[in-house]
């Protein structure tokens, strides 16, 4: 009697949810939320969505409550944790630069160096090496910018993209010129920045 019994409750619990079967009602739900977004960085929280989602899902299951483990709601939470920096398998620490968390609250981003602007300090990029001592960093410093002088706008522009590390391609996209032109451009360049080295050694010398 006991043993019927038992699986009579058995047979009238519940079945627990499938989080696969609400995949795809969780991505829909992440990607309008964050469709204003390029596709990289619509992917990425989508991702982190879904983790969220999952990880909320499992602790009801732990604690007997799938039964309210629903697509939407599970979505719509995740949503919310990752627009406020909560990222799945790391610690909400505000004084991590690189935390998404961080750069919410204290209102920041860390790009990397080839994403900055016309006009910045490009020469800071263009010039380091760690294999070079301190003294010959400021040195180049002070020459690249002495050469940067001597040339006309256009070129100069052309001359810090190249050094930034754009393609060729890149930048005959960026001034609306051939490729076959920014290679000229680049040897001009080359020629360029040659000969006044070549000015500074001899007048050094």
């Amino acid at each position: 009697m006991v043993a019927t019994v038992t699986v009579t409750r058995e047979a009238n619990r519940p079945a627990e949810p499938d989080f696969l079967e609400m995949l795809p009602a969780i991505r829909r739900v992440a990607s309008y939320a964050f469709r204003h977004l390029r596709r990289a960085a619509r992917e990425n929280l989508m991702a982190e969505v879904i983790a969220n989602a999952f990880a909320a899902f499992r602790r009801l299951v732990a604690r007997g409550k799938a039964a309210l483990a629903y697509p939407t709601v599970l979505a719509r939470f995740a949503i919310r944790q990752v627009r406020g920096g909560r990222r799945l398998g790391s610690k909400l620490n505000v004084h991590d630069v690189l935390s998404p968390y961080a750069q919410q609250r204290k209102q920041f981003s860390v790009q990397p160096l080839c994403h900055r602007q016309a006009g910045g300090r490009w020469e800071d990029l263009v010039v380091e090496d760690r294999r070079s001592t301190p003294a010959e960093i400021a040195a180049c410093r002070i020459d690249f910018r002495a050469w940067l002088r001597r040339l006309d706008r256009r070129r100069r522009a052309v001359a810090l993209r190249l050094a930034s590390g754009e393609s060729t391609t890149e930048a005959a996209c960026r001034f609306g010129v051939s490729r076959a032109r920014i290679s000229q451009f680049r040897a001009e360049l080359r020629d360029s920045w040659q000969a006044f080295q070549g000015e500074r050694l001899a007048a050094t010398a």
